[in-house]
């Protein structure tokens, strides 16, 4: 792909180090924040196997252990973080805000998700962020990769996870139909008066 006009000034006054410099003070930003935002939003509810509601649901049999969804998550979002200091730092790019907007768009569904699960115990809402998250996240990695082709690609696997993430919640809602009783949800009032 040519570069265009804008990236084209901007190399004849930056040099090449001097990009890649100004690149990795934007992922300095990008990955921790992305990180810390992952982060808060899986402690807005308890997750994983310190969630009564989730240990008591009827797992699947392709259920990973419970160790491997923090770690694939803290990978992912490093690697959003890094795709999203790419992008931004593509200042030349008419297609960079685009890019940005549904980034933003899809960040926001997957940190949403968490609390829906986890928290709201709202299975079938939960399918609906996953799908909508799945359509956004695509999109993303087609306007991230018309800006910067690495940045699109370092996408790809947030794409086959959440892909992945909404065949075992569609498993998990069909082997409990009534996942939403199984335990009281946070929002519940648990104090009994008699």
């Amino acid at each position: 792909m040519r570069p265009n006009r804008g990236e084209t000034i901007l190399r004849e006054l930056a040099s090449k180090n001097q990009l890649r410099l100004a690149y990795f003070r934007w992922a300095v930003v990008t990955v921790p924040l992305i990180l810390l935002l992952g982060f808060a939003s899986g402690r807005a509810a308890p997750s994983g196997d310190e969630n009564a509601w989730f240990m008591a649901l009827d797992k699947p049999a392709i259920m990973p252990p419970g160790w491997a969804f923090p770690v694939a998550w803290s990978i992912l979002y490093i690697l959003m973080g890094l795709a999203l200091a790419i992008v931004i730092n593509a200042r030349g790019s008419r297609k960079r805000r685009p890019a940005l907007a549904v980034f933003i768009v899809q960040l926001l569904l997957n940190l949403a998700w968490t609390p829906v699960f986890f928290g709201m115990h709202q299975v079938v809402a939960a399918l609906v962020i996953i799908a909508a998250l799945i359509v956004c996240v695509a999109w993303t990695i087609l306007l991230f990769w018309q800006v910067r082709r690495t940045a699109g690609m370092l996408l790809l696997p947030y794409l086959v996870w959440v892909c992945f993430a909404f065949v075992l919640l569609y498993q998990l809602h069909q082997r409990n139909p009534d996942a939403q009783s199984l335990v009281p949800s946070r929002t519940t009032d648990q104090i009994e008066i008699r």
